[in-house]
C-alpha cells in the first residue's frame, strides 16, 4: 500500500506541474477539480513542488490559486511527448545555427536523449537532421553568444549600438577609426549568418551589418524611438535588400531590379525546378514561357543561358542587349575573331 500511494502522488505531482506549466494562473478549486482531489491536497502538492524547487507562489484574490514563476535555479523540467521531441529536433537545428552554441546545444542534445523513454527515443532518432548549406557557400561564421546578447538586448531596450565593423575587403586606413552608430531594430539570422538591421543616424537610412564583423563598444549610445521598416516587415525588407532593390515604402517592396520575359525550348517541369521566384508558364509540350528578375541584366542573361537551350527574349531591350555582350564575352574566351555590330 505505501508503495502503490508513493507512485499515486508521484504521478499527480507531475500531472500538477504539468498544468501549472500550461496556464499563467489556476484557481485552487479548479485545480482540486481537474486533479480529482481536495482544496487542502493541491496545498501539500504545492509545498512538495516547492520544496522540490518549483517556485509555486500563491495568487490572492477571490478564488485564490497558485502560479508558476521563474525561479533562481533550474529545477527538474517536465515535457510531454510532442514537446520533448520538438526540443530536440531544436536542439539538432541549433547545432548548426552558427550561434556559437554548437557544443552546448550537443551536449544538450544527448541529455534529453538519455533521459527520454525508448518510445521517444526511437522517434527522435528517426528526425536526424543534416545541415546542408546552400551551394557556393562554406560553414557560415560563428558569432560569440555573449555578442548576440548584447545585440538582442540592445534592440530590445531601444538603445543605440557603438562598433567597430570590419568590411570584407582590405582596409586603406590603418589607424584607429571613430565607432559606427546605429539604431538597431532586429537580430535576424539568414542562410547561417547573423545581422543586425538598424537605422543608421549618421547616414539618414536603414542598414544592415554582418554581426561576425562586429566589434561592440561600450557603453550603448542613448536610447532611441523605433521606426518601421520600410515595407512594414523585417523579411521583406531583407529580402528586397539583398535582391539589390531600393524600398522606399510597403509598394514594391520586394522586387528585382532587372526583370525580363523569355521562352525557352524546354518542357515546363524541366523548367520550374530551377525557376526561382519567376513565372512559369507552359505553352506546349516543349515550350515554356519564362518571367524572372535579378539584380542586373548581366546576371539574368548569365542565369538563363544555364537551361541550355534556344532562347527567345520577349522583352525588354535591356535583356537583348545583356545577352549581346554575353555572346561577344564568350566568343572572346574562344577565340572566336570579333565582330563589329551593324
Amino acid at each position: 500500500m505505501p508503495i502503490a500511494s508513493s507512485t499515486a502522488t508521484s504521478g499527480r505531482l507531475l500531472s500538477l506541474l504539468s498544468l501549472l506549466q500550461a496556464r499563467r494562473d489556476w484557481p485552487g478549486e479548479q485545480l482540486a477539480h481537474r486533479l480529482g482531489v481536495s482544496e487542502r491536497t493541491v496545498r501539500r502538492d504545492v509545498d512538495r513542488l516547492r520544496e522540490l524547487g518549483y517556485p509555486v507562489q500563491a495568487v490572492r484574490g477571490p478564488d485564490g490559486g497558485y502560479r508558476l514563476e521563474a525561479g533562481s535555479e533550474l529545477p527538474p523540467l517536465l515535457f510531454d511527448d510532442e514537446q520533448a521531441i520538438a526540443l530536440a529536433v531544436a536542439l539538432r537545428i541549433a547545432i548548426v545555427t552558427g550561434a556559437g552554441i554548437e557544443d552546448s546545444a550537443a551536449r544538450a542534445l544527448a541529455t534529453v536523449r538519455q533521459v527520454l523513454p525508448s518510445r521517444l527515443r526511437r522517434r527522435v532518432d528517426a528526425l536526424a537532421v543534416t545541415a546542408v548549406e546552400s551551394a557556393g557557400r562554406g560553414i557560415g561564421p560563428q558569432v560569440d553568444t555573449d555578442v548576440l546578447v548584447a545585440l538582442s538586448t540592445a534592440v530590445r531596450s531601444g538603445e543605440e549600438l557603438r562598433f567597430d565593423y570590419r568590411s570584407p575587403g582590405p582596409s586603406d586606413d590603418a589607424g584607429p577609426q571613430p565607432a559606427r552608430r546605429v539604431q538597431p531594430h532586429h537580430l535576424v539570422v539568414r542562410q547561417g549568418r547573423w545581422y543586425v538591421v538598424g537605422w543608421s543616424p549618421d547616414r539618414g537610412d536603414w542598414r544592415i551589418y554582418r554581426a561576425d564583423r562586429m566589434t561592440l563598444r561600450v557603453p550603448n549610445g542613448p536610447r532611441f524611438a523605433p521606426r518601421e521598416v520600410p515595407g512594414g516587415d523585417v523579411a521583406t525588407f531583407l529580402s528586397a535588400r539583398f535582391k539589390g532593390s531600393v524600398v522606399k515604402g510597403a509598394e514594391g517592396a520586394d522586387e528585382w531590379p532587372c526583370r525580363g520575359e523569355v521562352i525557352l525550348e524546354l518542357p515546363a517541369a524541366r523548367v520550374a525546378p530551377f525557376a526561382g521566384d519567376g513565372l512559369v508558364e507552359e505553352l506546349g509540350p516543349t515550350r515554356t514561357r519564362l518571367v524572372t528578375g535579378s539584380w542586373s541584366w548581366a546576371a539574368m542573361a548569365a542565369t538563363l543561358a544555364r537551361f541550355d537551350t534556344e532562347i527567345e527574349v520577349i522583352g525588354p531591350p535591356d535583356l537583348r542587349h545583356a545577352f549581346a555582350e554575353l555572346s561577344r564575352r564568350a566568343g572572346r574566351s574562344a577565340g572566336l575573331p570579333h565582330r563589329r555590330s551593324c
